[in-house]
């Protein structure tokens, strides 16, 4: 039983995401009025709602993964949107529009990785001061107004659907599907746990820790500049401060999942964990009987015990792992 009981503590990073949306899962299912949050067509309600907050949550994976952090994925999102419909009302095809658009998201991207890793700014401070960049660029494009002229594309992807699936959704399997076989199977993706794992001993094995935490932080921005031209589409319109709200979901979805903050520990798996739970939280307390004003309280305290939660279940994690190696050792 002891040793059942060790093996348990060292895979409660994964162990706990799973406890804590099957409870979820569980308790929606009962209290929902007749049954409507365990449907077919509300579970695919689930994924619809999350999947544009799938496809930032990749990103933001990949920088957390390198002990970084990015506070201007939503305001990126933002930017790409306004800045594709400004494109588009000014001649641009749409196609060409859009890429333009997410090539922005990306260079910025580079540009905070690059102020971050060469000039030694903390990520915190320097993708605070880009997030201001991008919503100053947003503002200044619409001028306060919004655009209701939005490339095609973004149209399909945001709102269109293949057969009986929504295009959104398939986008957000393919981002998240090439950004775990680029952790789990690449080179590249080696280096991201290495450097988040223990920097200092990644670039004394050759690694280029600089670059690895800047191209982290350029996948970051572009996976949000992706993000955000689909929302727009999903919406049909565009205008400055439209994904603010992405921002705290789309971290605490992945760490809700078990990624860890400090970098190194967890994965794509780990952030489809976090997503669903977000999602299953924010759509169950849409369908019980809930004062409507209570809402955003009780999704922050229930997202605030289980963080709380999953960071305890990943300290006695890394202390079971700590025993194993001890014992290992000796």
């Amino acid at each position: 039983m002891e040793k059942y009981g060790h093996w348990l503590k060292a895979r409660m990073r994964f162990v706990a995401p799973f406890l804590t949306l099957t409870i979820l899962v569980v308790f929606f299912s009962f209290a929902s009025e007749g049954g409507r949050f365990f449907t077919g067509i509300n579970l695919l309600n689930i994924l619809q709602q999350a999947a544009a907050l799938a496809i930032m949550a990749t990103g933001v994976t990949y920088v957390l993964l390198t002990a970084e952090i990015d506070l201007s994925i939503a305001s990126m999102a933002t930017m790409a949107g306004v800045f594709a419909s400004y494109l588009l009302v000014r001649g641009t095809p749409g196609l060409l529009a859009v890429l333009i658009a997410l090539g922005a998201a990306i260079v910025l991207g580079l540009i905070s990785g690059s102020i971050t890793t060469y000039f030694g700014l903390p990520s915190f401070m320097t993708t605070l001061g880009m997030m201001q960049v991008a919503d100053g660029l947003a503002i200044y494009l619409t001028k306060g107004r919004p655009f209701f002229d939005v490339p095609e594309i973004t149209l399909t992807l945001g709102g269109g659907y293949l057969g009986p699936v929504p295009w959104i959704i398939i986008i957000a399997a393919v981002v998240l599907l090439i950004g775990h076989l680029v952790l789990a199977y690449t080179r590249f993706g080696r280096y991201i746990y290495m450097v988040g794992g223990n920097s200092e001993a990644a670039e004394l094995s050759g690694v280029n820790t600089k670059l690895i935490r800047t191209l982290a932080l350029a996948i970051g921005g572009g996976t949000a500049g992706l993000a955000g031209l689909i929302n727009t589409g999903r919406i049909g319109s565009a205008h400055a401060g439209g994904f603010e709200g992405m921002l705290l979901d789309a971290i605490a979805a992945v760490v809700l999942g078990g990624t860890s903050l400090f970098g190194g520990e967890g994965g794509i798996p780990n952030t489809i964990i976090g997503l669903l739970i977000f999602g299953v939280l924010k759509n169950g307390l849409n369908l019980i009987d809930l004062d409507i004003y209570l809402k955003t309280f009780v999704t922050g305290a229930v997202l605030l015990i289980a963080l709380i939660i999953n960071v305890y279940s990943l300290k006695l994690g890394e202390s079971a792992e700590y025993s194993e190696e001890e014992s290992a050792a000796a």
